[in-house]
């Protein structure tokens, strides 16, 4: 194994790991948005009223997208463990 074999595995693995984070995030990030231009807009300034849309909406992106996000990482494990021989060797 050298350097280049190890950096392409970090950089797939990143790569990997953004696109997860990315769909967790994003929405919670726009409804985070939107709600903070309602508290503005209204000046309520209520803490739970931004964090209990975010936590919604972050549980209803994983419920639709958590069987794709769930492929993705089986895919790039089993293609780790099978690499394995051809690291080794």
């Amino acid at each position: 194994m050298n350097a280049d074999t190890v950096i392409s595995i970090g950089q797939e693995a990143l790569q990997i790991t953004m696109i997860v984070v990315a769909i967790l995030l994003l929405p919670a990030l726009g409804v985070g948005l939107l709600v903070s231009m309602f508290q503005a807009a209204t000046q309520i300034n209520e803490m739970t009223l931004s964090f209990i849309p975010k936590l919604l909406v972050t549980f209803l992106v994983l419920a639709f997208a958590g069987p794709w996000i769930l492929q993705l990482l089986i895919g790039f494990m089993q293609q780790m463990l099978e690499d394995i021989p051809d690291l080794i060797g």
